[in-house]
């Protein structure tokens, strides 16, 4: 009787060793299959090029998923859906999230193709005639931008206190030609040129539809807030994965790689200052 008393309490004593023996929780992004949202252009190459070999030597395995709008993006790294997104610059990053309530944070920011404007119906610039149409951005941040540019072709006056996450073209001040705005989404733009006098496009947009930034009218000088960032859940901002993405975007092979590849992307400041 003794001896099955003693048995069983062996028994019950290594169940509760078992509990015990519970693995650690894993720490937020500490983890090696990712997914990472891209809109069409060359970002996806960028990254292949430039990021993933050295991810891959540690032992990532990465698979881009491609949106194509500016909005779904966000909205899958905040479900979960995604792990990380490369498409957006920090103003949109912030008017996005207060708008729907987000918790997203930017870890690095990449070299940027500008955006640029390409001419339609009309070639030059100086040819524009009264009522002409244009196409732009149709998201506020983006929108500021495009207006700013045509204000360097001498179309129109814009608000110098437009604030980005607020624009509209009630910021234009002074439209003489009356020219026709038509707001678009930013995927649409490269196909509004058949019907437009010119259109304002992003510089993924452009390259994705076969456009030739150096045949644009005009390039925008990026702001340094303008150029694309790499974006994670705020809660894994300071990850394994994150970290390991910007030692990779930081490295010699991926400033090699922006040299060779993708010339005409304007870089970011941390580019001069890490040498």
């Amino acid at each position: 009787m003794k001896s099955k008393v003693f048995s069983l309490f062996l028994i019950l004593f290594s169940l509760l060793l078992d509990c015990g023996k519970k693995e650690a929780p894993k720490l937020p992004g500490d983890r090696k299959d990712l997914k990472i949202g891209i809109c069409p252009g060359p970002y996806g190459d960028l990254l292949k090029k430039g990021v993933f070999p050295d991810l891959e030597k540690k032992g990532y395995k990465i698979q881009i998923v491609q949106f194509s709008d500016y909005i779904q993006p966000n909205l899958a790294l905040a479900s979960g859906d995604i792990d990380a997104n490369l498409f957006q610059h920090v103003p949109y990053l912030k008017k996005f999230t207060a708008d729907k309530g987000l918790k997203l944070a930017a870890i690095v920011n990449v070299p940027t193709a500008p955006m640029s404007v390409f001419a339609g119906k009309t070639k030059n610039p100086k040819d524009l005639k009264e009522k002409g149409s244009i196409a732009l951005p149709n998201d506020p941040t983006n929108q500021l931008r495009a207006l700013k540019l045509f204000q360097e072709l001498g179309f129109i006056k814009v608000n110098p206190d437009a604030i980005p996450t607020k624009a509209s073209l009630n910021d234009i001040l002074e439209n003489k030609k009356q020219i026709q705005f038509l707001p678009l989404e930013a995927a649409q733009l490269p196909r509004s040129l058949e019907s437009t006098d010119f259109s304002a496009i992003n510089g993924n947009f452009a390259i994705a539809s076969g456009l030739d930034l150096t045949k644009a009218v005009i390039l925008e000088t990026l702001a340094e807030e303008h150029k694309n960032i790499i974006v994670v859940r705020e809660d894994e901002k300071d990850s394994v994965f994150a970290k390991d993405i910007v030692s990779a975007v930081q490295s010699k092979e991926f400033e090699e790689v922006i040299d060779k590849d993708f010339k005409g992307f304007q870089k970011p400041e941390w580019f001069g200052k890490k040498k």
